[in-house]
């Protein structure tokens, strides 16, 4: 955290069930710390997801951003979801990593596309609609190349067609599904060599970006992710947007 009396401050509600032998939970305070400009500090709390369920709007709302953060199944799955949606709703600047990223999709097909029994097969192995299925591969400590959509809002916080990055997982998005996700707001806008969805956003939102892969493991290594850095932006916007 940059310190400093006069220094602003923005708040980060992290949805998820803190432990400390996941890397990505150690590595999220520190990935928005390097992302965030020498005169901002990042105040970053975490939301145990049965803590929202029964009261999403008072847990969540002082927040500036939400960032839904791996490691599912959450103790609960219907509390991740009403966060999703309530950031996607209120234009809360919004970042899903990994399972973050698993959970959006879910929240989506739910609440926009009415697909109510789009599922987790992790967490329900006999759902009628595995929306998030087994990946043919597992990815875990795997690092792979996605193509950004050009015009995309990713492809411009890139300012590149590609990337390379770091993979902690092994559920994705099933493609079986994927032209019903075509059909809404929420694009796919990234892809890997085999044209498997990594990266999605939702269109109309100030920003709303969720990855499969873990941009926030970068910061192990000291290293300032752009998409990261992105959020933090965002987030900073919607502070000061409130605070007139």
């Amino acid at each position: 955290m940059k310190q400093g009396k006069t220094t602003p401050s923005i708040r980060v509600g992290l949805i998820g069930d803190y432990s400390p032998q996941i890397m990505a939970h150690i590595a999220i305070p520190q990935a928005l710390a390097l992302a965030a400009p020498d005169d901002l500090n990042v105040e970053a709390e975490w939301l145990a997801t049965e803590t929202i369920v029964d009261g999403v709007e008072s847990r969540v709302t002082e927040f500036d951003a939400l960032w839904c953060v791996p490691a599912s199944p959450y103790v609960s799955m219907d509390g991740a979801l009403s966060a999703i949606r309530f950031a996607r709703e209120r234009g809360v600047p919004f970042l899903g990593t990994c399972g973050g990223f698993q959970h959006a999709l879910i929240e989506y097909a739910r609440n926009v596309l009415n697909l109510a029994e789009a599922d987790h097969a992790e967490s329900n192995p006999e759902a009628a609609m595995p929306l998030v299925a087994p990946l043919s591969c597992s990815l875990v400590g795997a690092r792979g190349k996605i193509t950004l959509r050009q015009g995309s809002r990713v492809s411009e916080i890139y300012g590149a067609g590609e990337t390379t990055e770091e993979y902690h997982c092994n559920f994705g998005f099933n493609p079986q599904y994927r032209t019903l996700l075509d059909e809404g707001g929420l694009r796919v806008t990234g892809v890997d060599e085999a044209g498997e969805a990594r990266v999605v956003e939702l269109n109309h939102h100030p920003f709303f970006i969720a990855t499969l892969f873990q941009p926030e493991l970068t910061a192990l290594a000291g290293g300032k992710h752009p998409l990261i850095a992105a959020y933090v932006q965002a987030a900073t916007l919607r502070s000061m947007s409130v605070s007139v």
